[in-house]
């Protein structure tokens, strides 16, 4: 696991700790409970082992899907969106 999301309830933004920052580009995607991409976020994180994912404060209340790539490394895991 490369990478974990404190906490995973989220209102607005997502905040992704990563183990391995600087060795390739974090990808991530998040799938609502049908099937659909919500939301989708690449980015190059260098030096900090923390990066927020801002601007979820649209999304409608439920249970997602995150899924995180990072070179060969993929993960997937569920998180909810609460008042």
């Amino acid at each position: 696991m490369f990478a974990k999301v404190k906490p995973q309830v989220f209102i607005d933004s997502l905040t992704l700790e990563l183990s391995s920052p600087g060795e390739n580009a974090v990808k991530a995607v998040l799938i609502d409970e049908k099937g659909s991409v919500c939301r989708s976020l690449e980015s190059e994180v260098t030096s900090h082992c923390s990066l927020t994912w801002n601007g979820l404060n649209d999304l409608p209340y439920g249970v997602y899907t995150l899924e995180l790539q990072q070179g060969n490394d993929e993960m997937k895991m569920r998180i909810i969106k609460r008042i």
